[in-house]
């Protein structure tokens, strides 16, 4: 994912981000944020404020990325309310101390592992997908029995300030605050020492997160980004191939972290397959994409400058029109790339395709393989066994087979990279335990206080192989 600060919104001339963590701890150290009871009812909480203000949040990312009520409702509003209906229904089975085995050599025992909330955490969130990028770490908070301080991309005003307005008046500071401003505030936030800190962005400013906290040795979970790449065997079904990884490139302007980056395909299927892709956005958006609704924008003008210059990388197959004034920039499919270019070097974010040509899927694992590993991975094929062999030669966050961007939304699986794509996962349970630490715990009766494991050891080291 990629994050600026070209716009700063104004910071309260209160803001003290030692004070802000000082009031959280304070609020923690209490204990008030560990019963169930407590962490329903934050939870019942956001989901009220959710419902409450869904009508602005909607606007908000109508003005932000000029996303249409029905993408903004499938891709953000919808999913965090799936998000808080796992959450209240599960929150109580997730506490509970998990069960382990106890060896027989400290019988008579019972193992358990308990879930312990980390703490204050702080939340940096996104600009390409501001509200639900923000939210579903915070239900992973409340969840946990954490408290947090949320930051907002000030690259998307209008949900920042919303989210502000929002989770203002839902829950007082002590144990949800949000923060809005630029990368000043971020900086004064993160030279805080936190007890999490939940990091979605780019791998650039994830390393700056990554430094400052090392700093106070404080965990991090980091959710980035990377080229995905899609695989395309021979055999596959091209046009629903092409229709399901137009769909997600174009996706709000190809600005999603799991977007497909580029496309892998024979030689002789490349000019049907973007024959295909062309008609899948003219289904989708009309013969002038500019004149659909469901069409999104460039955040800033200073990303509408980066994809411009990435689209200058090798040969437009088709799109390319541009305006500037509007940040409009159409679904664009680009061959014959230069592999050194900045177009198949960098994160493109953005309304771009590459295809490039790779006549098998040998040649697809290794071109994948020699880089760095992505947020996800994309196979297409009607041979089960290639899309298998694919999954488990290659290394991606995740991955899906015959189908883009869909592992996001699918119940009960951890979403979050590997490598430079990020560390750490999210969603469901995976949220809950992202903000808890798992302690291991053991309980011993007083009953049985065997000599065997107390000193002297001359002639056990037969018992201790037998029983160790």
């Amino acid at each position: 994912m990629t994050q600026g600060s070209s716009r700063l919104a104004a910071v309260p001339p209160s803001f003290d981000a030692k004070a802000l963590v000082e009031k959280q701890r304070a609020r923690f150290e209490t204990r008030a944020t560990l019963p169930l009871a407590w962490r329903r009812e934050q939870l019942q909480v956001l989901e009220r404020a959710a419902r409450k203000y869904e009508a602005e949040i909607l606007a908000a990312l109508q003005s932000d990325l000029s996303k249409s009520p029905e993408e903004a409702y499938l891709t953000e509003v919808g999913s965090i309310y799936g998000e808080l209906k796992d959450a209240l229904k599960n929150v109580k089975a997730w506490m509970a101390p998990r069960k382990g085995a106890a060896p027989l050599a400290i019988q008579p025992a019972r193992v358990w592992q308990y879930s312990d909330p980390l703490g204050v955490t702080l939340i940096i969130s996104p600009w390409n997908y501001p509200y639900q990028l923000a939210i579903a770490p915070l239900i992973g908070a409340l969840a946990a029995g954490c408290t947090a301080v949320l930051k907002p991309s000030e690259l998307s005003p209008a949900t920042s300030a919303v989210l502000a307005r929002m989770l203002k008046e839902a829950f007082p500071e002590d144990v949800v605050a949000v923060v809005e401003g630029g990368a000043e505030e971020s900086r004064a936030l993160l030279d805080e020492r936190w007890d999490l800190i939940f990091f979605t962005g780019g791998p650039q400013v994830g390393r700056v997160v990554a430094e400052a906290a090392a700093k106070h040795l404080t965990p991090t979970v980091l959710e980035l980004g990377g080229k995905s790449p899609c695989i395309i065997d021979k055999s596959a079904d091209l046009e629903v191939t092409a229709r399901r990884i137009a769909w997600g490139k174009y996706l709000n302007a190809g600005q999603t972290c799991i977007a497909p980056d580029y496309v892998l395909i024979p030689p002789e299927l490349k000019g049907r397959f973007t024959e295909l892709v062309q008609k899948a956005v003219t289904d989708f958006y009309g013969a002038n994409t500019r004149e659909s609704r469901d069409y999104g924008r460039i955040i800033s003008s200073r990303h509408f400058e980066r994809v411009s210059k990435l689209a200058q990388d090798g040969t437009v197959a088709f799109g390319g029109e541009r305006d500037a004034d509007s940040r409009f920039f159409a679904p664009t499919v680009i061959i014959d790339a230069p592999l050194s270019s900045p177009l198949m070097q960098e994160e493109i974010f953005g309304p771009l395709l590459p295809v490039v040509d790779c006549p098998s899927i040998d040649e697809a694992i290794r071109f994948v393989r020699a880089r760095p590993k992505p947020l996800a991975l994309y196979t297409f094929s009607k041979d089960a066994a290639v899309n298998e062999r694919v999954l488990t030669e290659t290394s991606s966050g995740g991955a899906v087979a015959n189908d883009v961007c869909v592992h996001f939304a699918a119940k009960g699986l951890s979403f979050g990279g590997v490598g430079e794509s990020g560390t750490g996962g999210y969603h469901g349970q995976a949220s809950f335990d992202a903000f808890s630490h798992r302690k291991g715990v053991v309980k011993r009766p007083f009953l049985l206080d065997l000599k065997l494991r107390y000193p002297p050891y001359t002639g056990k080291l037969g018992l201790f192989k037998r029983f160790l």
